[in-house]
């Protein structure tokens, strides 16, 4: 069984900064990427940013230069910068990770933290 728990999430006023963490754990071969999508209600779910095992990395055009994405494989855990946040970028957002096992190669989620830009 994988699990990826989130956190970091808050009340933040705009040109704000928040500091988003992701943790897998469980049964894990290798972590093949991971990244992070947002969703506000009533739209669908929007991707945000990936980083991948060699290092590779890529952000949505929305939040390009203002958040930036870092793993520590170590510690299986992906860390999400967001600076310079708008209203816009108010949203529950997801981590996610495509991960190996003994058993298969899938995608998991979390189960998303709340990011609210407000003054």
């Amino acid at each position: 069984q994988v699990q990826l728990v989130e956190s970091g999430g808050g009340l933040v006023q705009p040109g704000g900064s928040l500091r988003l963490s992701c943790a897998a754990s469980g049964s894990i071969s290798t972590i093949y990427a991971m990244g992070w999508y947002r969703q506000v209600p009533g739209k669908q779910r929007e991707w945000v940013a990936v980083i991948r095992s060699g290092g590779y990395r890529n952000y949505a055009d929305s939040v390009k230069g203002r958040f930036t994405i870092s793993r520590d494989n170590a510690k299986n855990t992906v860390y999400l910068q967001m600076n310079s946040l708008n209203l816009e970028d108010t949203a529950v957002y997801y981590c996610n990770a495509q991960i190996g096992t003994m058993y298969s190669r899938r995608d998991y989620w979390g189960q998303g933290t709340q990011v609210t830009v407000s003054s």
